[in-house]
This record gives structure tokens, C-alpha cells and sequence, in this order.
């Protein structure tokens, strides 16, 4: 360990915790260790990555959730961690990412925005002026969000450094005025293409993975921003996203901090004059400052406090309630004559008028050839997703639970044989799960993913600077700006350890 930074207390273990190695803790807990802070982590799993890890169960190696991630690029945030610590790490750069496709429509979405453009342009019907004037629009938004996420220290809190850099960017910020409290579909309208049917279809599917609502809820910044997803830096780790999260974990300890796996957190204390005493079940942890990465439902049972006691924690709790479960089909197939051998992604809609939810709309991952260890040469393993609103099925009483998901399961079997039958039919084993199987597997109340739906609205606003929830006690998460995906989770984890370095003294930058 290092030795105490200026701001630990005495008797103190570290003068940070962090609870849970998702990628946002795993974001805090190294840019912390980077700084000379004294770290320890705790997860209660026997791996890391919270809904993106990857996890073993009868000899077969799966995604749990998340399976395509950005920020890999050697410019960004986990491509510059890759060659700062020289992590074990391949990313497979593949291409097309994903192929839509619905009853009437296939869709090749690859990494080159003017390829996506044309080949809308090109289907019958296409508003080709509009559609083009639309995603020029959208590219000028998109730039303007990506520079943040390229460059975390253009995220509060700000350096005298980052005010300038925003100040000579004030004319392109102004580009967003029009469109922020606005949802998508206004902003379709606004250039006449909002009732093309494929351009719809590929944004509400896009937006529902992301920013975890459709085109006509989704605020429109949000939304632009994350329509350049699949053009940022977008690729396959290797072995599975639990390459990378492992990778962050030696990196932490091999910068001094400590890791503690399968060592859930079950109590925090404040202590009188600062600092928390931290129960789990390797032993007490004294800490200048905890960490959370963690659900607001979660933290606040930590707590222990009561309802209206910590009005932040009960705002964000009702809003991860607004929603989403899922429903989860792995599965090992046979790869059928002619698969590609790179990894590859379908996602599936059976009924475009219908909601993009409840096994109507799935999302496909299929490990590739070179993923060694994830399924028996000639086999590949898939990963599929569907959307189960959180508020609808904890409504329902537990013995209906059950047989709903087993309902909105079957339909995703339905979808994968009328949509991927070369997969379908090729399924030599099942493993399913439920928001219930999935709470248990990640640890987040009622099993919820994505964090907090973007729909429209200025109030996503009001909280981009890092701040405690108490004294000492900070958050990190899908559930907390900036928000949802691995790298919005992971420069949130970066923001807000340069909040808790300040508190304690330590130099930007560290070692």
C-alpha cells in the first residue's frame, strides 16, 4: 500500500472504498490508485463487471448483459487505459457491428456513418434529402457530446484548463439550445422523415438499448449522442467483456490498491468526526470515503434509512423504477455452414408497430471463433436480451411472475426462429433468467438494467456535477450522470474519483 494521502484519517484502511467492480467502480477505484490514493474494492461476485462481466456456468462462458462497448479506441478512455497499463486485452474490430432485422427489412449498421446514410437513402420511399439533412444535423450534436466523453476532464468538476476549452466551444453548445427537453421524434419531424418506416425502426431499437426508451420519449441530445454509438470506438473484447473488466482489476492492485472479490458489503456507518466503518464479509474497513456503485435502492438499504431521509436517493430510486428488467435466453448453438467467424450482433423486431419490449424486440450476441473457452470448437455462444418493464411485472403477485416471464420467453424464441433461423435451429443448450434470477446474479434490486430511462426532459441536467449523497459518500453507476453503457459508467467513475481526490489533497494525475 501507499502510505496516507494528506486527507486520510488516523487509524484509517484506505482512504477510499469502493462498493462493487462494476465499470464505474472499476473507473473510480483506478483513477484513485493512478492518483497514490490508498483503494480497496469490494464485490460481492466472484468476477467483475456487474451487468457487463462475463460468467461461467456448466462449462460455457457467457455475456451476462451488455455485450458491445465503445470507448476502445486507442484515443479513448479504455483504449488509452489498454496501452497506459499494458493490458492483456484484444479488441476484434468488427464490421458490419450489428444486423437489423424485421419482417420486411434487413439492415447492415457498420462502423461508417455515410455507409448507414445510403443504404436508408436507398430503400424504397426514403426522404433521401431529408434523411441526409437530418444525420448532418445529428453528426454536429454527436460531436459536441463525444468531445466530453473523449476527453473526461471536460466533465465537472472543472479545472480552470476545462472552463476555457468550453468557452471557446460556446458556439458549437449553442447547436443543442433547440433540441434539449425535446423528445426524438420532434426533431424527426423537424426535417420530415419521422414516418419513414426503417429509419424509425433502426432508432427505436437503438434507443430503447441505450438510452432505454423509444424515439418518442428519448431526450433528443441523449439520443443524437448515442446514435453515434456503433461510430465511436465500438468493437468486440476478445474472450468477452470480462477480459477487460479482469484487466482493470490487476491494474488496480498492481498500482497498490487492494481487490476483494466475493466480499459483499453489508453494513455502513458513519463515524462521528468523518469517515465510514464499512462491515463485509472479509472483515471491517475503516474509509475516508465509500464509493457506491450501486443502485440508489441498494445504497439506501445499506443505509439503512428510512424513506424521505435522503431525498437524492429516493428521486433516483423512483426513476430506476420507471424502468427496465430483463428477460435472458443463453444459449450455445452449433455455428451453422457459413457463419462468420467474427463475433456478430442481430437485433430482432417480430412486430414494428408494437412496443420494442417483452420479447418483441431482441438483441443477439453471438461470441465468435476466436473467442477460446466460451463454447466447444464448431459451437459459438449467444446472448439474448429483451426489455421487461420493472413497474408492470413487481406489480404482479409472485406466482404470476413466473409464468409471465416464461410467456415473454417463448416469444423470444419465437422471434429467434422466425428471424435467425440459422441459429435457432442449432440451440444444443438453454440457460434462462428473469429480472428475479437477475437480481440475484448482479446484486441490483429487483433486477434492474440500464439505470434510469432519458426521456425528455431538462431535469437529466441539474446533477452533472459530482456531489456526495452525505459527507464522504458518493455514488457512481448507470443510475448517476452521465449515465447508461460501460464508458458512460466508467467516465462517471473517472469524474467523480477527481472530486474525492480534491477532498483529499491528492495531485491530479498521480502517478
Amino acid at each position: 500500500m501507499t502510505p496516507a494521502s494528506p486527507g486520510a484519517p488516523r487509524g484509517a484502511d484506505a482512504d477510499v472504498l469502493v462498493i462493487g467492480a462494476g465499470f464505474g467502480g472499476l473507473g473510480a477505484a483506478l483513477s484513485l490508485a493512478e492518483r497514490g490514493a490508498r483503494v480497496i474494492l469490494c464485490e460481492a461476485l466472484r468476477y467483475p463487471g456487474g451487468c457487463a462481466s462475463t460468467f461461467e456456468r456448466g462449462g460455457y462462458r457467457f455475456e451476462s448483459g451488455a455485450t458491445l462497448f465503445s470507448g476502445l479506441a486507442p484515443e479513448q478512455l479504455f483504449g488509452r487505459w489498454i496501452a497506459r497499463h499494458g493490458l492483456d486485452v484484444t479488441v476484434d474490430w468488427i464490421d458490419p457491428l450489428v444486423e437489423l432485422r424485421t419482417p420486411s427489412l434487413r439492415l447492415r449498421i457498420g462502423r461508417d456513418r455515410d455507409a448507414l446514410v445510403s443504404a436508408l437513402a436507398g430503400l424504397p420511399g426514403a426522404p433521401a434529402r431529408g434523411l441526409r439533412d437530418f444525420f448532418a444535423y445529428q453528426a454536429r450534436i454527436a460531436d459536441t457530446l463525444w468531445a466530453l466523453f473523449d476527453d473526461p476532464a471536460l466533465l465537472p468538476p472543472l479545472g480552470a484548463g476545462a472552463l476555457l476549452r468550453h468557452a471557446a466551444s460556446a458556439p458549437r453548445y449553442a447547436a443543442l439550445l433547440p433540441v434539449l427537453g425535446r423528445p426524438l421524434e420532434r426533431v424527426l419531424a423537424r426535417f420530415g422523415v419521422a414516418g419513414f418506416a426503417p429509419l424509425r425502426q433502426y432508432l427505436d431499437g437503438l434507443c430503447q438499448i441505450t438510452v432505454q426508451c423509444g424515439v418518442a420519449e428519448a431526450e433528443a441530445p441523449f439520443a443524437m449522442a448515442a446514435m453515434d454509438y456503433y461510430f465511436r470506438g465500438t468493437g468486440h473484447v476478445r474472450g468477452g467483456i470480462g477480459a477487460l473488466a479482469w484487466a482493470l482489476v490487476w491494474a488496480v492492485e498492481r498500482l497498490g490498491g487492494e481487490v476483494r472479490m466475493a466480499s459483499r458489503v453489508r453494513s455502513l456507518d458513519p463515524v462521528p468526526g468523518g469517515g465510514f466503518r464499512v462491515g463485509t464479509r472479509s472483515g471491517e474497513i475503516r474509509a475516508r470515503h465509500v464509493i457506491a456503485n450501486l443502485l440508489p435502492q441498494d445504497l439506501r438499504a445499506l443505509l439503512g434509512a428510512a424513506p424521505g431521509a435522503l431525498p437524492r436517493l429516493d428521486r433516483l430510486a423512483r426513476d430506476v423504477e420507471g424502468g427496465w428488467g430483463a428477460a435472458m435466453l443463453y444459449l450455445v448453438a452449433r455455428a451453422p455452414e457459413g457463419a462468420p467467424a467474427a463475433a456478430h450482433h442481430l437485433e430482432l423486431v417480430q412486430d414494428p408497430a408494437a412496443p420494442f419490449t417483452e420479447g418483441n424486440h431482441l438483441f443477439v450476441s453471438v461470441s465468435g471463433a476466436a473467442d477460446e473457452g466460451r463454447a466447444p470448437p464448431g459451437h459459438r455462444t449467444l446472448t439474448v436480451s429483451t426489455h421487461v418493464p420493472l413497474a408492470k411485472h413487481s406489480a404482479l403477485p409472485a406466482e404470476q411472475q413466473g409464468d409471465t416471464i416464461g410467456a415473454i420467453q417463448a416469444r423470444m424464441r419465437e422471434g429467434l426462429a422466425a428471424l435467425a433461423p440459422e441459429w435457432s435451429e442449432n440451440v444444443v443448450h438453454t440457460l434462462t433468467a428473469s429480472p428475479r434470477t437477475f437480481a440475484r446474479f448482479t446484486g441490483r434490486a429487483g433486477g434492474a438494467v440500464g439505470g434510469a430511462p432519458r426521456r425528455a426532459g431538462l431535469g437529466h441536467y441539474l446533477s452533472v456535477w459530482p456531489r456526495p449523497v452525505q459527507d464522504g459518500l458518493w455514488m457512481v453507476g448507470d443510475s448517476v450522470f452521465p449515465g447508461q453503457s460501460t464508458l458512460a459508467t466508467a467516465t462517471g467513475g473517472v469524474r467523480t474519483a477527481e472530486s474525492v481526490a480534491r477532498r483529499l489533497g491528492l495531485a491530479r494525475g498521480g502517478r
